[in-house]
């Protein structure tokens, strides 16, 4: 039986069409947990921008800790 598959059985079908699921699902779960990471970061800029010196310590103008913060999640 030949297919898009290249003529393999239901099985195999079964297992590709898993296996992109699966993929697709952890696609969404990684982009998810890297949105939350960048929450965080973004969170703990905006913080730091309020604290003159650990702002010397880091190397960092108030300025370009809140444009860090500022910046999207989804960057």
């Amino acid at each position: 039986m030949s297919n898009y598959f290249g003529g393999a059985n239901h099985h195999t079908r079964r297992r590709c069409l898993n296996h992109s699921q699966s993929n697709s699902w952890l696609r969404l779960l990684d982009r998810l947990l890297r949105w939350s990471e960048r929450s965080r970061r973004s969170a703990a800029f905006r913080d730091l921008a309020d604290n003159p010196h650990l702002l010397r310590d880091i190397g960092l103008t108030r300025r370009e800790a809140i444009e860090e913060a500022d910046k999207p999640i989804w960057r």
